[in-house]
């Protein structure tokens, strides 16, 4: 019996075949995005292209700096959040992209 082409299609939109596939998958979704110079965001992909420029929406956006006390000469971690409702990503920025965690049930 012939296969049924929306389902063959369907089957085809969530297959992975390039790195940006996975990208793809992820629309619409929460991902969390690691940045040079020890920034973190957690966000809604809206969009993307080819160079991973990202229009991320509802964003949480972690910041982790290292000082030394003048004192001591420890290393002092200190960490900045903030929400930005709507951001847009420069791709040359990024190092990780992590798409959200799929359950198999």
């Amino acid at each position: 019996m012939a296969e049924d082409p929306d389902q063959a299609n369907a089957g085809a939109a969530l297959t992975v075949e390039e790195p940006l596939d996975l990208i793809r998958l992820s629309l619409d979704e929460r991902i969390y995005v690691k940045m040079r110079n020890e920034r973190e965001l957690k966000g809604r992909l809206n969009a993307y292209d080819q160079y991973l420029n990202m229009i991320l929406g509802e964003v949480e956006e972690t910041v982790t700096s290292i000082e030394i006390d003048e004192e001591t000469y420890e290393e002092v971690y200190r960490t900045t959040k903030r929400n930005i409702p709507m951001l847009f990503v420069r791709g040359d920025g990024v190092i990780l992209v992590s798409p959200p965690m799929r359950s198999t049930a």
